[in-house]
């Protein structure tokens, strides 16, 4: 899927069994946050009318094609805005089987939580990129507990409270990773629970490959 491409949702909106919405692609890869500390990475973004009554409606291209699962809109009046969201049918494909056989899906989790990096916190940091993942605590008996390093240097940002000098992690398995939305998409299409994968950071200037082994994403 890419941006600009018409797309058609399908849904029960306010119990209107089978009514059909049209927009386009507004843009693809969103990040998603859903209850609790966790997002679902790599979300379709549209402009099709999405209202309570759509969520797991199918949203089709143009040839008829299932692109996605109709699933949230952003909405300060709870009805539809002109911004919705729908889960790619690679994700549905991928997790839907082990629903029926298991009753649940286990999520790979790496235990880190931090920030995105921006221009302020690479200058800080003397880094010679601004793409990448700050590391700012880790999870204690998590995944990362003890390869990777959380920050410790407390400094404001743009009136904000930042822990810095952690690990920034550029990149898993040889992929280049520009952030935390990359991050969780591929740890939810490329990996599996148990699995070690190679995570290289930026420590203390120098670039450095660690393994860390995937746990089961704790209950949200």
């Amino acid at each position: 899927m890419e941006p600009g491409q018409t797309i058609t949702a399908i849904g029960n909106p306010f119990g209107l069994r089978g009514s059909m919405t049209s927009g386009i692609v507004s843009q693809v890869g969103r990040l998603l946050p859903v209850q609790g500390d966790f997002s679902i990475p790599n979300v379709i973004q549209t402009d099709a009318a999405i209202n309570p009554g759509n969520s797991g409606g199918p949203l089709l291209n143009m040839q008829g094609r299932v692109v996605g699962v109709n699933t949230a809109i952003e909405s300060r009046t709870g009805t539809f805005s002109g911004v919705g969201f729908a889960i790619p049918s690679d994700t549905v494909r991928r997790v839907v089987p082990e629903l029926i056989r298991n009753g649940e899906y286990n999520h790979p989790w790496l235990g880190v939580s931090g920030r995105d990096l921006n221009p302020e916190i690479s200058r800080r940091m003397n880094l010679d990129t601004t793409a990448g993942f700050l590391v700012v605590s880790v999870v204690d008996g998590g995944p990362s507990d003890g390869a990777l390093r959380a920050g410790s240097n407390r400094e404001s940002i743009n009136g904000q409270g930042i822990s810095l000098g952690g690990d920034v992690i550029v990149a898993i398995d040889g992929e280049r990773m520009r952030g935390i939305s990359d991050i969780l998409t591929y740890l939810d299409s490329e990996t599996e629970v148990g699995e070690t994968i190679t995570v290289t950071v930026i420590r203390d200037g120098e670039r450095q490959d660690i393994e860390v082994s995937l746990q089961q994403r704790p209950e949200a």
